[in-house]
């Protein structure tokens, strides 16, 4: 996960640096989850027919080569794309067939909470690879921050190829690298697809809110006098993203205990209403915003690792590749999707300068949130016909 913001962390510097437009720099992150996306099933489908930790190497390789390259050869809009969309790739082959690894190794309730672990991660790496480029960046450059970034996925992919066993797949048979009949299968699994579709209201809801929060606090401290927000927006949203990864390992736990259906509900519809709090809270005093802002982070990640312990528990073992790509797939579509709705309804509603239209925004993205009890209900009533 180490270069997994590092653009993100060095686009201002980058942006001046080629003459890039808003437009384009934005696209140029946007590629990052393009390559995901366009990749990932056919990645995580692999691992049904083939020892995953070879999808694991290939990805980490593809990751070394993405953001290597982008420090030794970018040099303008064009290659940087190139780059960013080949680090997608690689951390595609990463992240998922990596879930696979873990989820074939262990079973029972260990299972649910090493998922949790291993899903609690990905925010830890993000705001790690934020911290990493901020740090080498002005001292050495930014390329040496790139460099150094690609440091990580080669020691990932030396750890996984030589201290895990490998094991024969399920499904070695298998030639469906984009597995249309198997996702159709997984589809008509009432749980795993479930699971699947309430992934894509989670990343919608998740990415969306974090492409807007430092905007959001710059917005809010807009409103307010000099004290307002003692620390810089950039640094209090990495805290934030930093106090919300344990809700998802503490989530994933309520939800053994409660059930992982009630729990999930609870999570999205709390999410949801709280995310429209927050757009309420602009012109508050700077800690109650704080404290809601990081109430919402919390609430937004806690259902995270409950939704794919559910998906692997739910999707058959012979299909379990297939029901991850296809469930990464449509989650991260959602992440695309969320950052341009937040954007668009607030331009709808009045733009970025209306308290009101803040609180249109965080409801578009929470709207799936916000429906989710509602479908489930209507769901058990259905059953209970």
């Amino acid at each position: 996960m180490s270069g997994f913001s590092t653009f993100a962390a060095l686009l201002p510097e980058l942006r001046d640096l080629w003459g890039l437009s808003n437009s384009q720099a934005g696209i140029v992150g946007g590629t990052f989850f393009a390559g995901y996306i366009a990749t990932v099933s056919f990645w995580t489908a692999l691992t049904d027919r083939m020892d995953a930790r070879k999808v694991y190497l290939a990805g980490s390789l593809l990751a070394i080569a993405g953001c290597g390259g982008f420090g030794l050869a970018a040099s303008g809009f064009a290659s940087a794309v190139f780059f960013q969309a080949l680090l997608g790739v690689g951390i595609a082959a990463t992240y998922m067939p990596g879930l696979r690894l873990l989820s074939d190794r262990i079973s029972g309730p260990a299972q649910s909470r090493s998922i949790a672990f291993y899903t609690s991660f990905f925010g830890i790496g993000t705001a790690l690879s934020l911290a990493t480029a901020g740090l080498i960046s002005p001292a050495f450059g930014w390329q040496a921050a790139f460099v150094a970034c690609a440091l990580g996925p080669l020691i990932a992919g030396a750890l996984v190829w030589f201290l895990i066993e490998g094991i024969t797949p399920a499904n070695p048979a298998s030639r469906a690298l984009f597995p249309i009949a198997s996702w159709r299968k997984v589809l008509a699994n009432r749980a795993a697809a479930g699971y699947t579709f309430g992934y894509f209201a989670h990343c919608l809801e998740l990415f969306g809110s974090r492409a807007w929060m430092v905007a959001f606090i710059v917005f809010s401290a807009s409103l307010h006098g000099d004290g307002s927000f003692p620390w810089p927006a950039a640094a209090i949203a990495a805290v934030v993203n930093l106090i919300s990864v344990p809700a998802s390992i503490f989530g994933n736990e309520i939800a053994l205990r409660i059930g992982r259906r009630r729990w999930i509900l609870i999570a999205m519809a709390g999410s949801g209403l709280t995310g429209m709090l927050v757009g309420l809270s602009a012109p508050w005093h700077w800690a109650l915003v704080l404290a809601l802002v990081v109430l919402y982070s919390m609430l937004v990640m806690a259902e995270s690792a409950t939704l794919t312990a559910g998906l692997v528990a739910a999707a058959p073992a012979e299909l379990r590749g297939a029901a991850m790509g296809l469930y990464s797939l449509i989650g991260f579509g959602g992440g695309m999707l969320g950052p341009v709705l937040f954007g668009a309804a607030l331009d709808l509603a009045g733009g970025a300068q209306s308290p009101a239209a803040w609180i249109a925004a965080y409801a578009a993205i929470g709207a799936g949130c916000l429906l989710a009890p509602l479908v489930g209900r209507m769901k058990r009533d259905k059953i209970a016909m």
